[in-house]
């Protein structure tokens, strides 16, 4: 999809398409199989200069918007790796934004270029198995101590946890009951991993298995002073930063997915031969089809236009939300559409739809329910009084 692309963008895709189809559909499904993190994609996404697309030049990264990020994720989400290629290098594209803000000049000079060079994989500690998407309700706490912090508690669903060196920290250093307000009191922490002190727990899960989700326990990790990011107690409004990009690229990789299967659902319903015609003459196959692409289309726009009002520095709550919704929908739809199409050969692993739709699930229910982005546009676009 080139739809309105300057010849920067398509260059990026370009650039993108050059790396991502160097690593076949053999190489996803045994990524899939054996659930091992994709090392060698990672350094050639590193060596090509795309893990820091969004990151500041004077780090050595390429200084571009959301909407190059999502042009680049959608280029790597639509030949073949799905959300395992897509995850293994999404966190680096806006995960780390509190660093870039907030963080003090020493913390970006050592932490940034390690991240753009690939050299460091950060795991993300922000979810909690009590608070879920009420973030103000953690209970991870950051005890201070002489020179730093001392951390205890539990994340879950914290990614590439069995192979990231660095975690992103969100804790409590006031506790929930003595806040001033539920979003006072929150912190967040660049730190190393230390597993004496973590237990990191993979959870098995139907899809993107190359790239893991973990329970994490945390038990006494000491935390330096100087790896806390900002002020202490302000973290809360410093994730907030990074909410609405996270949800334009999650949308934009869901769409890619999409386009993935459409195309090769297309494909197979061209070749396949049933009563000595293929199924592709048949309008029954025809139509869904066509309906898939038309609402992948619309949920592209959707997506470029919520980055362009990001990089724009206008609001785009609601298109960012709406973004996410339309695309995770668009790219489940198609790939469910691409298992049909290809009837008992859809389930056969052999194809690689049946991944595609195990893949694409992800966007429906990460980083936020479909259910609360209802309920966000229901409230501050048509001004329904809040449901919850």
């Amino acid at each position: 999809m080139t739809t309105d692309l300057t010849s920067a963008h398509q260059q990026i895709r370009d650039g993108v398409r050059a790396v991502v189809t160097r690593f076949s559909d053999e190489y996803w499904l045994a990524r899939d199989e054996d659930g091992a993190f994709p090392h060698e994609f990672h350094r050639a996404m590193a060596d090509g200069g795309w893990l820091g697309i969004t990151m500041p030049e004077e780090f050595g990264g390429a200084g571009l918007g959301v909407t190059e990020a999502a042009i680049m994720m959608n280029e790597v989400a639509r030949h073949g790796g799905g959300m395992q290629a897509a995850s293994s290098i999404h966190i680096n594209l806006f995960g780390p934004h509190p660093i870039v803000v907030y963080g003090s000049q020493q913390q970006k000079n050592a932490w940034i270029p390690r991240l753009v060079a690939g050299q460091d994989k950060v795991a993300f500690g922000f979810t909690e198995p009590d608070a879920g998407l009420d973030s103000t309700k953690i209970k991870t706490f950051a005890e201070k101590v002489p020179g730093g912090y001392l951390v205890r508690g539990q994340k879950v669903w914290t990614s590439t946890g069995q192979v990231a060196n660095k975690i992103m920290l969100l804790t409590r250093t006031t506790r929930y009951e003595d806040a001033r307000k539920p979003t006072d009191g929150i912190t967040i922490f660049y730190a190393d991993i230390d597993r004496a002190k973590m237990e990191i727990r993979r959870i098995p899960k139907m899809g993107r298995k190359a790239v893991d989700s973990n329970a994490v326990f945390i038990d006494g990790l000491f935390v330096p002073e100087d790896c806390r990011i900002g002020e202490e107690g302000k973290g809360f409004r410093y994730i907030l930063d990074s909410l609405n990009p996270e949800r334009i690229l999650i949308g934009a990789e869901a769409i890619g997915i999409g386009q993935d299967a459409l195309a090769r659902a297309a494909a197979y319903a061209r070749e396949r031969v049933v009563f000595d015609r293929p199924i592709g003459m048949n309008q029954g196959v025809q139509h869904p089809l066509a309906e898939r692409w038309m609402y992948l289309e619309s949920a592209w726009l959707m997506a470029m236009r919520a980055a362009a009002l990001y990089d724009s520095g206008q609001p785009c709550g609601a298109e960012a939300n709406s973004a996410k919704f339309l695309g995770a929908r668009a790219g489940y739809d198609s790939c469910l559409t691409a298992v049909m199409t290809h009837g008992g050969f859809g389930y056969a692993k052999e194809y690689h739809v049946e991944r595609l739709l195990r893949e694409v699930m992800i966007p429906r229910i990460a980083p936020v329910t479909e259910q609360l982005i209802l309920s966000f546009v229901a409230e501050k676009v048509l001004d329904l009084p809040k449901s919850y």
